[in-house]
């Protein structure tokens, strides 16, 4: 491949093109497809389940009126909106809990900021739902690869990785979607990394979900603007300005082409049984076997210790969280309402469980120690309490991670559970099926009016 050297201009962004515009559903293994099927599930699920929080209200409240045709359905609502707003309040509620999917190396919710642009596209133009899933897939893909180029530096320094890189899986995906030339998904990804954002620091806040509805929003229109002609950089990525060199300090280039169209990254995707975020669902996971001894109680606890991956700590070393949405990246407020009720659903990370664990005082002194040797899916937890006992927990493939995935009846399982705590109260029997049947159906954007409320 000539163009193919990192000193040609442009050679990497039209590698990629040229992949995306060349791939066929032929192409895809069932696998894949099977996971794509999953990770939409997943996603519909989530985006039920937090289509009734404060955010989406005061998100459709300001921009529902600036919205113009009303044809496009928002998940698990009566409202309706046009293309954007729709893409822009159903990625905010599929991410809202950080209960989505999560691509293990990255860190990065694959399907939030894809799905919901596809969806709200498909609605108005009539799509098969095998041409929504290629779209998806490669979408996914695109997403989760630029993630591992700019990884681990771009999280760890602050970067919301969802939105940063969501942006270009919804740009992808949409374009893959409307038949974009090789030409024109360069267009894309360049109008995508015009306005690539997301902050660390606003996890556990409703400014989080602006820039994973806009990684969606945006994605969407990056990718219209392109079938319009509207152009870009040559190097959007590799540019010495471009996304990889100003958003990592030392960009893997190789990692976006290593196994391409053999290796599917969004196959490796994986669902959380808990609404934390990822790094804690092992956490979770041994308090909650610590709780079922019976050994102690919260009030006993000193200390607790744990050893991880250093995201652990970067990320959740929250002592003083006091509201529902930052007590997801808690570890002081997780740990104390894991051991006192011996469960973790989204009862256990509202406003009053917060409040239940500041006003009782028994969030306790935690204790990291950073080890490489550990990836997201282990930990090992140690309890000393008051007394001197000493109770240790190992957790090394916790569920729902690679090692130990979630089956396809606990999604359903899921999406049942999160639909009822979103006030859904249509049987959502019909959405899953729909779902697993998706690469069969004539037209894709019917699956909406099965989890939109008339």
């Amino acid at each position: 491949m000539p163009d193919a050297s990192p000193s040609a201009a442009g050679a990497v962004t039209r590698r990629l093109a040229r992949f995306v515009h060349n791939t066929k559903w032929d192409d895809i293994p069932e696998a894949v497809r099977h996971e794509a099927k999953r990770s939409l599930l997943n996603g519909f699920a989530t985006a039920l389940g937090g289509c009734r929080e404060p955010a989406i209200d005061k998100g459709l409240a300001v921009l529902g009126p600036f919205a113009g045709n009303r044809d496009t359905g928002i998940i698990g609502r009566a409202e309706r909106g046009d293309m954007l707003l729709a893409a822009w309040v159903n990625a905010m509620s599929a991410n809202i809990f950080d209960y989505d999917d999560t691509h293990p190396n990255t860190i990065i919710h694959p399907t939030a900021p894809i799905s919901p642009a596809l969806f709200a596209h498909a609605e108005i133009i009539r799509c098969s739902g095998a041409d929504l899933m290629r779209a998806f897939i490669l979408g996914g893909e695109i997403e989760c690869r630029i993630g591992n180029a700019v990884s681990p530096y771009h999280y760890g320094r602050g970067w919301h990785i969802t939105s940063t890189c969501g942006i270009f899986g919804a740009a992808v995906g949409v374009g893959a979607l409307v038949g974009l030339t090789e030409e024109q998904f360069g267009w894309a990804l360049g109008n995508a990394s015009a306005q690539a954002s997301g902050l660390v620091e606003t996890l556990g806040t409703m400014s989080k979900s602006i820039s994973v509805g806009n990684a969606a929003r945006n994605g969407l229109t990056s990718a219209l603007l392109a079938a319009e002609g509207f152009s870009g950089p040559a190097s959007p990525l590799e540019g010495v300005r471009g996304f990889l060199p100003v958003y990592a300090d030392d960009p893997k280039t190789d990692a976006l082409f290593d196994g391409l169209g053999a290796v599917w990254e969004i196959a490796k995707n994986t669902y959380k049984p808990y609404p934390t975020g990822i790094v804690l669902n092992p956490v979770m996971e041994a308090c909650i076997n610590l709780h079922g001894t019976g050994a102690f109680a919260i009030e006993d606890v000193a200390e607790v210790e744990l050893t991880g991956h250093p995201f652990l700590q970067q990320r959740t070393d929250r002592p003083d969280v006091a509201t529902g949405r930052e007590s997801q990246v808690s570890a002081q407020h997780a740990i104390a309402i894991a051991l006192r009720r011996g469960r973790a659903g989204l009862a256990e990370f509202s406003d009053a469980a917060v409040a239940e664990t500041l006003r009782d005082g028994i969030r306790p002194a935690v204790r990291f120690i950073d080890d490489d040797r550990y990836d997201i899916e282990g930990v090992k937890v140690v309890v000393r309490t008051k007394q001197g006992a000493t109770h240790t927990v190992e957790i090394a493939d916790t569920q729902g991670g690679s090692r130990n995935p979630m089956s396809d009846a606990g999604l359903n399982d899921k999406l049942a559970m999160l639909a009822e705590y979103g006030g859904f109260d249509a049987d959502v029997t019909p959405l899953a099926d729909a779902i697993w049947s998706l690469d069969t159906a004539p037209d894709a954007g019917a699956i909406m009016a099965l989890c939109t409320k008339r």
